[in-house]
């Protein structure tokens, strides 16, 4: 009896220790990491919120990417690439306005506590909004060059409100307008009237200074 008990007690605890050993076992899992995590995502021009830099040139949001992107505009419009420059006209439109209407909160911000940097931001936001304008207009230019006239109208009638129409990228946006049969009385305010076609989409360049007549109040998207 005692015999046949002390086996019993014995396979018992080896068979504990090996089930005990095997939950130890370290078990090797290997762990996937995302695949592209670390590639940088276009901005998004339907969600001027978004502040991801942009894939081809990883820059954040500045006045830099912003030029760069016009400057890829003007290329591929000089390759008669159209759906390109559009989506790089449109991007630089969505960071303009973004800067712009961020330039403009600080310069609300500090307004009544520190005139000197208010004043600096709002040069900044009203560089900006003219800036934006200018993309605005190579976009509507290249639309027309698509032959998509009802996605340029509404972009040259944007032009004229925040512009005048007495400026001069007011003036030509009004010029498109007529062109396209949008409008049919003729407005002139003497010399520095100017027309545009679909090729001039990568011959103008956004004013670097303030203008006196500035744009109106960024655009909220």
């Amino acid at each position: 009896m005692n015999s046949s008990a002390t086996i019993l007690i014995f396979r018992f605890t080896s068979l504990a220790v090996i089930a005990t050993l095997g939950l130890l076992s370290p078990v090797h899992a290997q762990v996937q990491l995302p695949t592209g995590s670390n590639q940088q995502q276009p901005i998004d021009p339907n969600d001027p919120n978004n502040l991801r830099p942009t894939a081809q040139n990883n820059s954040l949001l500045s006045l830099d990417g912003g030029k760069r992107l016009m400057a890829e505009a003007s290329n591929a419009v000089s390759s008669q690439n159209y759906d390109t420059a559009a989506k790089k006209l449109q991007e630089a439109r969505s960071v303009f306005n973004q800067l712009s209407n961020f330039y403009q909160e600080l310069n609300s911000s500090f307004s009544g506590i520190d005139n000197r940097v208010a004043d600096a931001q709002r040069k900044k936001a009203l560089e900006t909004a003219q800036m934006r304008d200018e993309a605005t207009y190579q976009l509507a230019l290249v639309h027309r060059a698509q032959n998509k006239p009802e996605l340029a109208v509404p972009l040259l009638v944007q032009i004229v409100k925040s512009q005048n129409p007495t400026r001069d990228l007011g003036k030509k946006a009004y010029q498109q307008l007529l062109e396209l049969g949008f409008v049919d009385a003729p407005f002139s305010t003497g010399a520095g009237s100017a027309s545009s076609s679909p090729s001039d989409a990568s011959s103008s360049s956004p004013q670097k200074n303030p203008p006196k007549n500035p744009p109106k109040n960024p655009q909220k998207k």
